[in-house]
């Protein structure tokens, strides 16, 4: 699965969550991060919105086949 990242000019309303990741993750994130001239923050919230997106496209699939 492919996924790419919002763009930080994407403002929309949002609220505040608490998140307990391990630190070898906190550790990739931030990298992806860093290459990408992006925050932490805006890595996580794009590769939440691919999967769901991603899990929305394979429900439609599904509910095609039947």
């Amino acid at each position: 699965m492919k996924w790419k990242l919002k763009t930080t000019k994407e403002k929309v309303e949002c609220s505040y969550k608490t998140l307990y990741i391990s630190d070898s993750l906190i550790e990739k994130i931030a990298q992806i991060a860093k290459d990408n001239d992006t925050s932490f923050n805006n890595v996580v919230v794009s590769m939440i919105e691919a999967c769901l997106k991603y899990k929305g496209n394979v429900a439609d699939k599904k509910s095609k086949e039947k």
